[in-house]
């Protein structure tokens, strides 16, 4: 599945989250450039891309080798609600009903 998030925080930063947040879930990182990572483990195959887009958003866009709504598919979300918090640390959920 393919999944993307635009964000106010720098690329570098981004990756750097991404980096510790996935290590978590005992995925490898197996290759790194300066936009992209690329991780695996036993959740599936997972690549991450970086861009600037539009002056002060980052593009973030996450590839997985799973079908549906896998566990890892689960994790990414969370990854965005993770880079969500980190831009607005105040920010409360709360229920549409």
């Amino acid at each position: 599945m393919r999944h993307f998030y635009r964000s106010h925080t720098a690329p570098a930063d981004v990756l750097a989250v991404a980096d510790t947040f996935f290590a978590e879930l005992g995925l490898m990182l197996v290759t790194t450039t300066a936009r992209t990572r690329t991780f695996t483990g036993p959740l599936g195959a997972l690549k991450l891309s970086v861009k600037a887009e539009g002056g002060h958003y980052t593009f973030v866009e996450a590839t997985t080798d799973q079908m549906g709504e896998s566990r890892l598919d689960r994790n990414v979300k969370r990854f965005f609600v993770q880079l969500h918090r980190a831009d607005d640390p105040s920010h409360t959920l709360h229920a549409s009903y």
